[in-house]
């Protein structure tokens, strides 16, 4: 049977992409050490999804083990080798804030990481597509140098600027910029997965990802936006907004729409190639929009209290152009508008919280 193999496949977009590719009829086989709580503590451990993946799909096979391990890569890749169709790469350490405190085992996860999965690739089913899960912080703090004007509930762009209609595209520069430490190590990855597909012509996929979410998602207060905010309206947890009066505009892609995303890059990939996957003006919201959002679906109000100071590296104002992957993949469309999106979040966390 064709392989699927998934890193962070308990994480949001690995547990989607599990459980998507499998009804496709594909085998899945899954990476995942919880790093998550390692990162963010118990309260963002995936460990629940692990245990829903192993029920819902009883042919998921789970690799509890670290992408920073060449042996271990190479263990699983040998095994499996002559099956593996696809890989997806969805493993990584995702904070601006926490890769600051440790640059060294961000860089580590997300770049040197990055490359031993390619490497054991390249090495037991070059022939795979190979399919990394990257971020739209590989462009650094270049959107907030854009032409912006502050509105009542969020920054908009100028409305003659080229961006103004569809979003930022992939000619966005990528250098002389303050990436965030995070930003930089996601940045190295993306470049290396771009050259194996150039130079070793591989058939690789960089997707520079807006706000990725669902309700697999473990949402902390470092990562992961709608998710955290919908956990907070559910619970009665406080919410801090950082900076920028809470204007600051994110485009929201649910983790299904990413996941089929990949499966059309699956059937016809185009080696070395890169795109923008988010919600684009099909679905963004600042901050303040999204807990207005939020408050009407629960009903609940939500406390938040306001700090001045924004994160570093932060965007004001992202939205993300997806014309390109479109108009290579025109059967592609999104299922899930932005109302859909906090809906089923709140479904699913009114079940788990």
């Amino acid at each position: 049977m064709d392989i699927c193999l998934v890193t962070g496949s308990a994480g949001l977009v690995g547990s989607e992409c599990v459980r998507f590719f499998s009804a496709k009829g594909m085998q899945t086989v899954g990476i995942d050490n919880n790093m998550r709580a390692v990162f963010f503590g118990d309260d963002a451990s995936v460990s629940w999804n692990v245990k829903r993946i192993g029920e819902e799909i009883p042919s998921h096979v789970h690799h509890e083990e670290d992408i920073r391990d060449v042996s271990a890569l190479e263990r699983i890749l040998g095994e499996y080798q002559n099956d593996i169709r696809l890989v997806i790469h969805a493993a990584a350490q995702p904070s601006h804030d926490w890769a600051a405190g440790d640059p060294s085992m961000d860089f580590t996860i997300n770049a040197n990481g990055t490359l031993n999965l390619l490497e054991a690739t390249r090495k037991f089913c070059p022939d795979a597509v190979f399919i990394y899960t990257s971020t739209n912080k590989v462009y650094g703090d270049l959107p907030n140098h854009l032409p912006l004007v502050e509105k009542e509930s969020r920054f908009e762009i100028d409305a003659g600027h080229p961006y103004a209609e569809y979003g930022i595209d992939e000619s966005m520069g990528i250098d002389q910029n303050k990436h965030s430490v995070f930003g930089a190590s996601k940045l190295a990855a993306d470049i290396m997965v771009q050259e194996y597909g150039r130079y070793f012509n591989m058939k690789t996929g960089c997707f520079r990802g807006g706000c990725l979410t669902g309700p697999a998602h473990s949402g902390t207060r470092l990562h992961g936006f709608l998710a955290y905010l919908m956990k907070c309206a559910v619970t009665g947890a406080h919410y801090t907004i950082y900076g920028y009066k809470g204007k600051q505009v994110r485009d929201n892609v649910h983790s299904f729409d990413l996941a089929n995303m990949f499966w059309h890059f699956y059937r016809s990939p185009r080696p070395g190639e890169v795109y923008n996957a988010g919600g684009g003006r099909h679905a963004n919201c600042s901050i303040l929009e999204a807990i207005r959002l939020c408050e009407a679906i629960t009903g609940q109000k939500i406390r938040f209290s306001y700090e001045d100071q924004h994160r570093n590296g932060d965007h004001i104002w992202w939205i993300s152009d997806v014309r390109k992957f479109q108009k290579d993949f025109p059967g592609w469309d999104y299922s899930y508008t932005l109302e859909d999106i906090l809906t089923d979040l709140y479904r699913q966390f009114r079940e788990r919280y």
